[in-house]
């Protein structure tokens, strides 16, 4: 063959080679040296990365990020953790770690939310390294993050919102999270399959109740909400989501979606028919939202108080919002709030399918030991 036409030749194969391949493409792996296939993916600041795929090796950065990585059956990936996933707890309240005690022993990738060691992630070495946080929180993570953290490593970052389920926007900044780490990983099914099941429970909580008149709807309170740490009865969640799925009047409704810790006058203004206590309180001892509402006199005014309708709820936050928890606390309110539309419903059993599904284990008895047997419970006061 002339000289002059190998070069063309060559180009058109390569050419052919690149075609076929379509977004993917091919890099070095540093420790064999031998060439993989990689894949571009945007993640949730709309950024543009290059990862190996298949991924073999992951680390999740930022409160709640493993608890995705969990929900995607993906923990097998995860080579390292932050320290809250290596601390001896007397109490947790995450299904996640209660299904996957073997997270303790993966090496450390620098503190928890979101302070991660740079150092620490290279000698470990992961492919990819995945990083999330609550938008508006002081532990927040963001593109700049992300690139800082990528340009120190060398190593691909892929970051998005955790979002939550109290409104659409941050419910679509829960999935695209989902989405994206499931494109990632390999698990784009059990993505959609997650997003699914969460979407056919919210559904089925709306049907029980949607047809409830709004003059019989109860009127409620939902106190003691952990955010960064335990809290008492004013801390609350105006758009707690197990109230709007089941059609109960949440009469801190108006201070808007976000956390917030109210005045203790205007709970006692409000006079909520029922109040759910959140169990994370507990840690506080005599400071926590139930031992507020068996000393205060003022709250011990509250018509809930004195009917004895005052129950326990699991955590909503730790370490992020425990979705799990969130979903089968939903059926726990509903059972008390309308019993003859949860009649099929044992709040504990559903708590154990709903974990199941999400954890790979039924945890339901073990978080609620933790904290004493008062989650799905009457709290005497």
């Amino acid at each position: 063959m002339k000289k002059s036409m190998i070069l063309p030749l060559m180009a058109l194969m390569l050419a052919l080679v690149l075609v076929a391949a379509g977004c993917t493409g091919t890099s070095t792996t540093p420790e064999t040296g031998a060439a993989a296939e990689t894949i571009t993916v945007t993640d949730g600041f709309s950024r543009e990365i290059q990862v190996p795929s298949p991924v073999e090796s992951v680390v999740c950065s930022g409160s709640g990020c493993l608890r995705y990585l969990v929900y995607l059956q993906g923990q097998d990936l995860a080579v390292g953790v932050d320290s809250i996933e290596k601390d001896d707890r007397a109490v947790d309240a995450r299904a996640y770690v209660h299904a996957n005690p073997q997270f303790k022993d993966l090496p450390l990738i620098g503190e928890f939310r979101g302070k991660d060691d740079p150092e620490k992630i290279i000698g470990i070495g992961p492919q990819v390294v995945f990083k999330t946080g609550s938008t508006g929180t002081s532990y927040a993570t963001s593109a700049d993050d992300a690139e800082k953290l990528q340009a120190k490593t060398g190593i691909p970052v892929v970051a998005f919102p955790y979002g939550s389920l109290r409104n659409d926007a941050e419910k679509a900044e829960m999935y695209e999270g989902l989405r994206v780490m499931g494109q990632v990983t390999g698990k784009e099914d059990r993505a959609e399959e997650v997003i699914a099941y969460i979407e056919a429970t919210m559904a089925d909580l709306e049907s029980r109740t949607a047809d409830i008149p709004e003059s019989e709807r109860k009127t409620v309170y939902v106190g003691g909400v952990s955010s960064a740490g335990a809290h008492g009865i004013v801390s609350t969640e105006p758009a707690y989501p197990p109230f709007l799925w089941i059609h109960a009047e949440n009469v801190a409704a108006g201070m808007g979606a976000a956390h917030a810790d109210i005045a203790k006058e205007a709970l006692v203004d409000w006079d909520p028919d029922y109040i759910f206590v959140d169990i994370g309180t507990a840690q506080l001892g005599d400071g926590s939202a139930i031992g507020e509402l068996k000393t205060d006199p003022a709250l011990q005014g509250l018509s809930a108080v004195k009917e004895g309708n005052i129950y326990g709820v699991l955590p909503y936050n730790y370490y992020n919002v425990n979705y799990g928890s969130v979903l089968a606390d939903a059926y726990f309110v509903g059972k008390v709030l309308y019993p003859d539309r949860f009649a099929d419903i044992d709040p504990a059993e559903k708590a154990d399918e709903i974990y199941t599904f999400f954890v790979g284990k039924p945890v339901f008895g073990e978080i609620n030991d933790d904290y004493g047997g008062l989650a799905f419970a009457r709290i005497p006061l």
